[in-house]
């Protein structure tokens, strides 16, 4: 709890913000969904045919899983505020729409057609007496809008857009509990207040209901104007960082601490970063040296002269009780060990990345062209293997290679739970024996889950063999699990720019980064 308390204490201002963009996200996209959603729902009380198609669409379209209408929505408007807004502006639509129609049809035709009698026009009908007393039904579904919009709105994190999604995301990706609870708590707590709080409107008399709910219509722009409001930028270049890098001591924090690195960020998933830099939303992001998609949108790896990034050398990592229990599997395993240099994963990565072809397929020719290739053998499996990976095509070709190579040289059957998010997603998994092996890195190991203190680090000297003897003796004696043999390949992070702009800028290394930047400050 106390550290909890220490975490909050020192992100105060960044929680302050994230929380305000987080309204400014909800209420923009309320408004909107207001402003399209009640005249929709008004106009479909004329028109009944037009009802159940309406209604219907709205309907489907809240069915569609968040992460899915992102994904839909990614290629059409990038990343950032816009496709944010449109999710949760669809979101919104259904309950108002519903609520709107369902208001005004439930208003009694006997007061409607005295209305008529006493010569009002059906204008006057709408606004003076379907409206009015329809009001609490449309208010209700407003109110389901609003609390459904502040759950939703934690995505926006995924792609670049804010709110307090940006703790939850960062937390898992860095296995960091209080900043899990940073975003959680206060976006669960502004779903309880807002709920609360609009809940007590509806209770007030009819009179002063009317007046309140005006009100709440009056306040929708003001939070709108919580995201709208420009934010300077500290510099002409742009970074797209991931959640992971910003917060891991061996990404940006690391790059401040070697190159006093100061470049004006927005966090990305880190599936969407090379389509942010190729679509020139950013100018910088958080890569990977074996990336494919490298080579694929022409970008340039800078070279990190002061050696901030540690080594990243992957390596499958597995239960002891999985070796013991399947004692043939290791050295099966090992046939591994070198064959995938940096160039060969860069390849593989490639033509899943960009060339969009199956990870399965990939792994399967890596397996023949490598001669480990061995058919399935008939008849019935002894045991059963689960390997997981981690959300990117690397992890996903991995685990393929993997799978196909037990599968083709021992009588286990290989089950695959691929795209467990994060590193703690998968570490979690692994130590409660919901997956036996995944595809790890060295230098996660190190800084993510065993997090040794500087003095350690000082003494491994970002040595790739130290590194290795360290985090395998430490895993075995703390968690029971192994790290097998590298596969040959280091995929450390790095900082990338498209080839054509750090050319014209003269940019090869992050430090001709950082004095890139430097000189742009002194000139504003």
């Amino acid at each position: 709890m106390n550290d909890f308390l220490t975490f909050i204490s020192e992100q105060a201002g960044k929680l302050a913000e994230q929380t305000l963009i987080h309204l400014g996200l909800t209420g923009l996209s309320l408004l909107i969904a207001l402003l399209v959603g009640l005249p929709l729902g008004i106009l479909i009380t004329r028109y009944n045919r037009a009802a159940t198609l309406v209604l219907g669409i709205a309907g489907v379209l809240q069915t569609v899983p968040s992460i899915a209408l992102l994904g839909f929505l990614i290629p059409v408007l990038g990343i950032g505020v816009w496709p944010a807004i449109v999710a949760l502006f669809l979101y919104a639509l259904l309950p108002i729409i519903r609520n709107t129609y369902v208001g005004i049809r439930e208003v009694s035709s006997t007061l409607k057609e005295a209305a008529l009698g006493m010569g009002m026009t059906d204008w006057q009908v709408l606004t003076r007496v379907e409206l009015p007393l329809a009001l609490p039904v449309i208010f209700a579904g407003v109110r389901t809008a609003a609390v459904i919009n502040v759950g939703v709105a934690t995505l926006a994190a995924y792609i670049a857009a804010g709110g307090l999604g940006e703790f939850i995301f960062g937390g898992i990706a860095l296995n960091n509990v209080n900043m899990i609870l940073a975003g959680a708590i206060p976006a669960a707590l502004l779903a309880v207040l807002v709920d609360a709080g609009l809940a007590r409107l509806q209770r007030l008399r009819l009179a002063r209901f009317r007046r309140a709910a005006l009100l709440f219509g009056l306040l929708l722009p003001v939070l709108s104007a919580f995201y709208l409001i420009p934010k300077a930028s500290q510099t002409k270049l742009l970074a797209g960082f991931a959640h992971e890098f910003i917060g891991r001591a061996d990404g940006y924090p690391g790059l401040v601490k070697t190159y006093g690195l100061n470049v004006s960020t927005r966090l990305l998933d880190q599936n969407l970063m090379y389509e942010a830099i190729h679509r020139k939303q950013v100018d910088i992001i958080s890569g990977y040296s074996t990336d494919g998609r490298l080579k694929a949108y022409n970008l340039r790896v800078l070279t990190d002269d002061k050696n901030s990034f540690p080594p990243y050398y992957a390596a499958p990592l597995v239960r002891q009780v999985t070796l013991q229990n399947h004692p043939e599997l290791q050295s099966v395993l090992d046939l591994l060990a070198g064959k995938l240099t940096d160039s060969v994963m860069t390849g593989l990565n490639y033509r899943v990345d960009y060339l969009h072809q199956l990870p399965e397929q990939v792994a399967i020719d890596f397996l023949k062209q490598t001669r480990l290739w061995s058919e399935k053998a008939p008849g019935s499996r002894t045991g059963q293997l689960v390997v997981g990976s981690k959300i990117f095509s690397e992890q996903y070709i991995l685990a393929e290679i993997i799978r196909h190579l037990v599968e083709g040289h021992t009588r286990l059957q290989v089950i695959t739970k691929t795209g467990l998010g994060g590193t703690k997603l998968c570490f979690d998994a692994l130590r409660a024996g919901a997956i036996d092996l995944y595809p790890e890195y060295i230098g996660t190991g190190l800084l993510v889950i065993l997090q040794p203190n500087q003095a350690t680090l000082d003494s491994l000297k970002g040595n790739p063999e130290a590194v290795y003897q360290y985090v395998a003796r430490e895993f075995r004696k703390r968690y029971a699990l192994n790290w097998l043999p590298p596969l040959g390949f280091n995929n450390t992070y790095a900082l990338v720019m498209r080839d054509q702009q750090a050319g014209v800028l003269g940019i090869r290394t992050i430090s001709e980064l950082k004095g890139y930047l430097k000189s742009e400050r002194a000139k504003e």
